[in-house]
């Protein structure tokens, strides 16, 4: 992952922790209610993929596990992984594009609801992404994959070669020369694997997507209300299709690209395709970014714009993220796909221990509350969702009592101890695992290996009945608490 040139080594700020009382009488733990959001505290667990799903996007015993262990600190929400919602095959991401995927998907809710003792809310984050390729062997691109064009056969002044001849040609070239010859996209799909955009609307599939997606969004949605879950997420953030929609990067020109009324168009379409194909009771909110943190991409003042248009809209919540882009991606490996996490805008969304002198702790907190002031603005009470490096109660409350959101977001933390939220409403706060920001977790997720924490996954590994990775060398969740 990239990380900043000053390299400041940063620990965690665990602050003065609060006694019983105080926990109780704190906006963190008091109950919330807002429109068709009831929570039995402001604490919100995001989510976060720990790649343990079947390659055929089935729900596994390690998936209930992962689910029953946050479920047991009793978060006020959690919000199952990204779950794909097309029947395609995506690798060990849960889907739920087909009525097949129910059973398992009722049975996480079944495991939370019991874990938690029905206390904590459920939903699931579903999630719409485009074709990508791994990168690819440049003799085998250059040779088989790269179509042969005019433009081509005009920069290399040959237009007399056969295509044989020009492949064979093109083999010999270094890649400062390639990238003389080659367009930018040829290119890049040479060096950074094929990756399809929401602007490439010459594929039929790719321009009809404004058509396409309500249906599939909404088919997900009633497959999560039947699966007993309270509500769904609608993945809007990051590096995929929704999100690409609203970056300022989108150019389409079939009035849903290009200025900010355009682009969010389809993401609107599909909330309200969602909202009316479920019940009024079921709730509907999304997760999008405060901004793209690339060059040329959307900014606050857009997604203040796009949040309030949400809230107008009717979204049951918003949760905030930032960042995580393909644009600034690291170039992989050959044989490897791009993942968008491991460029400055992936740093922005995941920060590590090693930061600049900001620091890696609430980076999204002042841009989060210039959304949540923009919505509160507009007359509006949507509730409004922060997250980034949240780790202490101190910080944690602090956003709540400044008004800069309405419910703590814990992800990385709450990985790192999914007890956090019982230890420190129980006056255990001493107790906790700090999370360390090393970014150990966004290393095996950049891998596809299963997710897990460095401060607990080689702990008891020899106690009866831990869960294991393949390699028998990591537990797959955290120890129980023993008070």
């Amino acid at each position: 992952m990239w990380k900043p040139i000053e390299r400041i080594k940063y620990k965690p700020i665990p602050g003065k922790w609060p006694t019983v009382q105080e926990a109780e009488s704190s906006l963190l733990f008091t109950p919330f209610q807002q429109g068709r959001l009831s929570l039995n505290q402001r604490t919100w667990v995001p989510a976060m993929v720990p790649w343990r799903a079947t390659e055929e996007g089935e729900v596994t015993k390690d998936v209930i596990e992962w689910y029953q262990r946050f479920a047991q600190g009793k978060p006020g929400a959690i919000v199952v992984e990204a779950t794909g919602i097309r029947d395609v095959p995506s690798g060990p991401l849960l889907r739920i594009g087909h009525d097949r995927y129910l059973p398992g998907l009722k049975k996480i809710v079944e495991t939370v609801r019991a874990a938690s003792d029905g206390e904590t809310k459920l939903f699931i984050q579903i999630i719409d992404f485009l074709s990508i390729k791994r990168r690819p062997d440049k003799d085998k691109f250059l040779t088989r994959f790269l179509k042969v064009t005019d433009e081509i056969k005009e920069k290399l002044a040959q237009p007399d070669w056969s295509e044989d001849q020009i492949r064979a040609h093109l083999c010999t070239l270094d890649d400062d020369n390639l990238v003389k010859v080659l367009d930018e996209r040829q290119y890049e799909s040479l060096t950074r694997g094929f990756r399809e955009r929401v602007t490439d609307t010459e594929y039929a599939h790719i321009n009809e997507l404004p058509q396409t997606l309500p249906d599939l969004f909404s088919a997900a949605a009633m497959r999560a209300e039947q699966a007993g879950f309270d509500g769904v997420e609608l993945h809007y953030a990051h590096a995929y299709t929704m999100a690409s929609f609203l970056s300022r990067l989108n150019t389409r020109t079939d009035g849903y690209g290009g200025s900010a009324q355009n682009r969010v168009k389809l993401p609107l379409k599909v909330f309200q395709q969602v909202r009316n194909e479920v019940s009024k009771d079921f709730l509907v909110g999304c997760r999008m970014l405060t901004e793209d943190c690339i060059d040329g991409g959307s900014e606050l003042d857009d997604s203040s714009f796009f949040a309030t248009e949400f809230a107008k809209a009717g979204m049951d919540f918003i949760s905030l993220s930032r960042g995580g882009k393909f644009e600034d991606a690291k170039v992989p490996k050959v044989g490897q796909a791009i993942y968008p996490y491991t460029g400055k805008s992936g740093y922005e969304c995941m920060p590590g221990h090693f930061s600049d002198k900001f620091g890696p702790f609430g980076r999204n907190i002042a841009p989060g509350e210039k959304i949540f002031s923009a919505i509160r603005s507009s007359g509006l009470g949507t509730p409004v969702v922060t997250a980034g490096g949240i780790h202490s109660f101190d910080q944690a409350e602090g956003i709540l009592r400044n008004e800069q959101a309405d419910i703590i977001g814990l992800a990385r933390q709450a990985m790192a101890d999914p007890d956090w939220f019982r230890k420190i409403k129980g006056g255990h706060g001493n107790q906790v695992n700090l999370c360390e920001y090393t970014n150990y977790c966004e290393g095996l997720d950049s891998k596809h290996k299963v997710v897990t924490c460095q401060l607990w996954d080689r702990t008891e590994l020899d106690q009866k009945g831990v869960s294991k990775t393949a390699d028998g060398k990591r537990r797959t969740t955290a120890p129980p608490w023993k008070k």
